[in-house]
């Protein structure tokens, strides 16, 4: 049975979190317990106990405990979560097997969100870089209520450090393997009784885990990353206040990682970039000075650039003459996006048919501006052809939501939530082809949930929730349709002009255990989520000619179960884990060229994900952890058969506490595993006539540092 390896897993650890349950007595008064969790990402900020969903939260202790710099390195402490990469980072998350895993020409409508500080940030990946960062929040399943079609499988939300009252802050300094180093400052307090700030500062640069052979270079696919965030906090009367932030984002990465020799060494001669340069300021109002409800209005403003591109032969001119061609693909990408949002939320429950109800009610509008300008440039020394392709296109999108959410206390111990956003897109698309659409509709999502509390440490959950994606139109399918080498397929490209929107239907049932005078933390999930009109990345392909598309499959299933478990055995032992178990199916996909694909796992959803570690004191100034990540194979895409192996990686790190200092080494993918990102099925090689085989994109191999942190 495809399910025996994941069901043993989760039975050994069930198991064993049964064994630990009548230890949890021997605890002692003098124990530090687990701190009760606070989820910012909801509408109003509350208990984790009090959110009828799959969360998971990582503070920042749990991020530095990775030497994590950017959100890639920590998700894996997560259940159920894949990422995909295909750049310098891994910027691509899915969730529960949902999720986009590249972008090239045409826009995308990302099925999981990113938000920083409040600010929408879904699609750009490179800006999720973690110093300062206070808290990460990952929402598995349709969280449309809250953030609408960017959060259909789910919804990622960090942010920063609190502002504080007093003066604090910290000092970084790390060092590691391949050349990488990093240096950051941040710091906060009160500027007088009605102001408080913080701001962080942080570089990153690293030679990357590549060597590029032809040209004798070990940097063509490192990065270069610089962080500036500002937060602050003005109270400008007693009953109104304002938060703003503002975002700095200078992310200079090169991109060079396929090889032709399967390995962790590329021949290129052109590498490629995979940058982002982008400022977001936003502003939130908070009036407290009605009767019964607060008032919030908020604003945002984000410009961005993005630059990505790459060697599209991977090779140099000279490598197999005679069958050689040499191409770059390069993507410039502006965004503009402004963003409000009124809100109105109780203050104090009001009677809705004799029950006590809190309630909220708000408006959402946002309009988006995403220019493209692609350059690709390719000769045949074969044919002595050349090719210099100029493309632009201009997307405009304007979307608006409704919403509103009760929260209704049947009786002291039952409580109801009911969640429902109405939202429409109006989409303007133009290129450079001549081709022009408008894809719009309206359409809504929602969420109901009963949360039964068993006793003081105890709760139990049923929810089902709709969430939904945006259908669009595909400009390069149709733009391409009629190119040289494409005409056999040039009828099926027109035929998948436009792809409908997807609807998700997501059931859950949840178990939260939360015990403080025992630092006991316990979380079960299990969820089914149907899939209608499911959309589905493919491609053609003609020798080396790449055209991709969306189209959409009948449906898709997704089922499975996740368990987080956070323990102080002791005053000096911590032991934690988080499991997903999953199985996916798609069902009847039709992919230009090829067999109806039915009842196949869905692409980058493996069937077990396992994080699992401990802590321990070993003397009073010396701590230990360590930790590992495993994860099952899975399938690269939804149009080949290729699949990833599955793989085990360990992870340690050693804490000297010294004063104010924290003194560090560290070490990530220890058994220097090779592990798979991304994966294309293809031919490229020219040295074997390009017959096809499995491209892929390694993740980090062995890294160990130093670390030496101050906190004030």
């Amino acid at each position: 049975m495809k399910y025996s390896v994941p069901v043993l897993k989760s039975s050994l650890l069930l198991g064993a979190f049964t064994l630990t349950l009548p230890v949890s007595a021997q605890t002692t008064e003098n124990e530090v317990a687990i701190e009760r969790i606070t989820v910012v990402g909801e509408f109003r900020a509350k208990g984790l106990q009090d959110v009828p969903a799959s969360v998971s939260v990582l503070s920042a202790d749990d991020i530095r405990s990775r030497q994590a710099e950017h959100l890639e390195e920590a998700l894996a402490m997560t259940p159920n979560l894949n990422l995909a990469s295909g750049g310098s980072r891994a910027n691509y998350i899915q969730i529960r097997g949902i999720g986009e895993r590249s972008q090239f020409v045409d826009p995308i409508n990302p099925s999981v969100g990113l938000v920083i500080d409040g600010i929408n940030y879904s699609g750009l990946g490179q800006a999720a870089t973690l110093f300062d960062i206070g808290q990460v929040e990952v929402f598995r399943g349709p969280q449309s209520t809250r953030f609408g079609a960017d959060a259909m499988a789910g919804m990622v939300y960090l942010s920063s450090h609190e502002l504080t009252d007093y003066a604090d802050g910290q000092l970084e300094l790390n060092h590691a393997n391949y050349n990488s180093y990093g240096a950051g400052v941040a710091f906060g307090g009160a500027l007088n009784n009605s102001f408080r700030l913080r701001g962080s500062l942080y570089r990153y640069e690293s030679d990357g885990f590549v060597e590029n052979t032809y040209l004798g270079r070990s940097d063509t696919n490192g990065q270069d990353e610089l962080t500036f965030r500002l937060n602050g906090e003005w109270q400008m009367a007693p009953d109104l206040n304002m938060l703003l932030s503002y975002h700095r984002f200078d992310i200079d990465n090169r991109y060079d990682a396929f090889s032709l020799d399967l390995d962790r060494t590329t021949l290129s001669d052109m590498p490629g970039q995979d940058t982002l340069d982008s400022h977001a300021v936003r502003s939130q109002l908070n009036y407290t000075g009605l009767d019964t409800a607060e008032l919030q209005f908020s604003l945002s403003v984000l410009t961005a650039e993005q630059i990505y591109s790459f060697d599209e032969d991977w090779a140099y001119q000279g490598i197999e003459p005679g069958w050689e061609y040499s191409a770059f693909d390069a993507y410039d990408r502006e965004r503009d996006d402004t963003t409000a949002e009124l809100r109105l939320l109780s203050s104090t429950p009001v009677q809705l048919a004799g029950i006590a109800t809190d309630w909220v009610a708000g408006v959402y509008v946002r309009q988006s501006d995403m220019q493209l300008s692609r350059t690709y440039t390719s000769y045949d020394y074969a044919d002595e052809t050349y090719q210099d392709a100029l493309f632009s296109s201009d997307y405009e999108t304007e979307n608006w939501a409704a919403y509103g959410e009760l929260i209704q206390q049947w009786t002291p111990l039952l409580r109801a939530t009911y969640g429902l956003r109405v939202q429409g897109y109006d989409n303007q698309y133009r290129d450079s082809r001549a081709i022009v659409a408008n894809p719009s509709d309206t359409t809504w999502g929602g969420r109901a949930s009963l949360q039964y509390t068993l006793d003081d440490n105890q709760q139990v959950y049923a929810s089902l929730a709709r969430g939904f994606k945006q259908g669009g139109v595909n400009g390069e399918a149709l733009g391409r349709a009629d190119d040289e080498g494409l005409g056999e397929a040039s009828e099926f490209l027109e035929s998948v002009a436009t792809f409908a929107p997807e609807l998700l239907i997501n059931s859950e049932l949840g178990y939260r255990l939360h015990v403080p005078e025992h630092s006991l933390n316990a979380n079960v999930t299990l969820f089914h989520s149907w899939r209608d009109d499911m959309q589905v990345n493919a491609y053609v392909l003609r020798d080396q000619q790449f055209v991709s598309y969306l189209d959409n499959a009948s449906s898709g299933r997704n089922y499975g179960l996740e368990i987080e478990l956070d323990y102080l055995p002791t005053d000096r032992l911590r032991v934690f884990s988080a499991l997903g178990v999953m199985q996916t199916e798609l069902r009847n996909f039709q992919p230009e060229g090829g067999e109806l694909i039915s009842g196949r796992e869905q692409a980058h959803a493996p069937n077990y994900q396992l994080h699992a570690g401990i802590e321990y004191q070993l003397a009073a100034p010396l701590q230990l952890r360590v930790e590992m990540d495993a994860r099952d194979g899975f399938y690269f895409s939804n149009t080949h058969d290729q699949r990833s192996s599955s793989y085990q990686l360990l992870h340690a790190r050693l804490n000297y506490f010294v004063g104010d200092w924290v003194l560090s080494l560290w070490g990530r993918n220890l058994t220097d595993e090779d592990y798979a990102t991304r994966g294309f099925y293809f031919g490229n090689d020219p040295r074997d006539g390009y017959s096809a085989k499995n491209y892929v994109q390694y993740g980090e191999p062995r890294r160990v540092g130093f670390t030496a942190r101050y906190q004030f």
